[in-house]
């Protein structure tokens, strides 16, 4: 565990703590002809065998080196595919967090693997995902009679409610595995502080009720999810 915990962390300061946006640009402009490329390939070997701190590691580091520049290489010249650069960013690094797993693990890669998926606690994994996009369609067809009747005047992000209510229902349902009921108040309290300058300028009581309603249901189930998780 702590081979990966190490070679984890040399990722994220040569990949995040030590690129430049220089570095990230040029790449992206020149990509195989980039200099840049080759010193960050070269600066992850580096800060590799400088957290390993052991010479006999040569070979992994090596190994880890050419991967990043063959998976850097072909996310730079994937990009333009691409209409959401997020897309490449977070494939790319799924793909160098594989690579780091597999040879931290590679003498038991196989048994190691088949651990971590007999030790998942899929009672939870069940949880999680329900609270997240399910919920969130379940509440737009609750929902769905009530929001054509509100007279939307202001812009918002595209999909940030449904985000903002995966992301509180994921807190609530943390704080009452961890036991932390008191902070689901908070929550609850900071979401309304939140919202208050968009009711007042509002001046909707129908936006109010929506919002009320719906805070209610999403608090409502993950609390309930959260519940049925801690009770079986």
């Amino acid at each position: 565990m702590i081979l990966f915990i190490k070679l984890f962390l040399a990722h994220l300061i040569g990949d995040f703590l030590l690129q430049p946006n220089k570095w990230v640009l040029h790449k992206e402009a020149k990509k195989a002809a980039s200099k840049y490329l080759y010193f960050h390939v070269v600066l992850h070997f580096a800060v590799t065998m400088i957290l390993l701190w052991n010479i006999g590691y040569w070979k992994l580091a090596l190994l880890i080196m050419v991967s990043h520049y063959l998976i850097d290489l072909l996310k730079l010249y994937a990009n333009p595919l691409f209409k959401n650069k997020s897309i490449p960013f977070f494939i790319d690094q799924v793909l160098h967090i594989i690579v780091l797993y597999c040879c931290a693990y590679f003498g038991n890669l196989w048994e190691h693997t088949l651990e971590l998926f007999q030790q998942l606690d899929w009672g939870l994994l069940t949880a999680i995902v329900f609270i997240s996009f399910p919920t969130a369609v379940i509440m737009g067809k609750l929902l769905e009679n009530m929001s054509v009747q509100l007279e939307m005047d202001h812009k918002s992000l595209p999909n940030a409610g449904k985000y903002i209510g995966i992301l509180e229902r994921l807190f609530v349902l943390a704080f009452i595995i961890l036991g932390h009921w008191e902070a689901i108040g908070l929550l609850i309290a900071a979401k309304s502080v939140f919202r208050f300058n968009d009711l007042k300028e509002s001046n909707s009581r129908k936006l109010t009720e929506y919002i009320l309603i719906g805070t209610l249901l999403s608090f409502g189930t993950a609390i309930l999810t959260g519940i049925i998780y801690v009770n079986t």
